[in-house]
């Protein structure tokens, strides 16, 4: 499966303020929580960028396409949401739809990426985001290039920072996921995040 119509975007473009050092290339089972988003979204998307501002010879040597913001400013998630936007309209003629993912969340489930292809394909919403017990997830998200001219206009012109407060404004559709035994969408923001990750990796191997 190799879907052309949807951009594959990796936001990346968070400080790591938490963490103290740049959490993209941190370990984990002897992958860098990059790649395991990465080697995941490359299964289905034919096209894949990164949202970050920073350069990294590890970039170029695995030949991945990086796009820094198109707006200037710590602006969060949705400037790189933007960005994919706009490089998408720029590059790639036949694609409709930009598929995002944070870059610090390696257990998420692969199937959510099959859903944003199925859903791409009944073009019933405009927005979809993952969601899971309640808690929405809204960095992975499958956006239509139709909602550019608006997202640019509420980023740039009305000030609007966060995500959640913008997707509710929208037509948006939840695609609902559960879990028993761990939380598939839990993110690494400290360094006791990532030893936790670690110990939860060996008990999901030994599963």
């Amino acid at each position: 499966m190799s879907e052309h119509n949807i951009l594959g975007a990796i936001l990346a473009g968070g400080q790591s303020k938490r963490m103290g050092k740049d959490k993209l290339f941190l370990e984990l089972n002897n992958k860098k929580l990059i790649e395991h988003t990465l080697d995941k979204v490359k299964k289905y998307l034919k096209k894949i960028i990164i949202i970050t501002n920073q350069d990294n010879e590890f970039f170029f040597k695995n030949n991945l396409t990086t796009v820094k913001d198109c707006v200037e400013g710590q602006l969060g998630p949705l400037v790189g949401i933007l960005t994919a936007m706009k490089w998408a309209k720029e590059n790639l003629s036949k694609c409709s739809w930009i598929a995002t993912f944070p870059c610090d969340t390696p257990f998420f489930p692969e199937s959510i990426i099959k859903s944003f292809i199925e859903e791409s394909k009944k073009k019933e919403s405009l927005i979809l985001c993952a969601s899971s017990h309640g808690r929405k997830h809204n960095i992975f998200g499958l956006w239509s290039l139709d909602l550019y001219d608006k997202l640019k206009d509420d980023l740039i012109n009305k000030k609007v920072r966060k995500v959640q407060d913008w997707t509710e404004k929208s037509k948006i559709k939840n695609l609902e996921f559960t879990f028993k035994d761990y939380d598939p969408f839990f993110n690494i923001n400290t360094k006791e995040d990532l030893e936790f990750a670690k110990k939860l990796s060996k008990k999901i191997k030994n599963e």
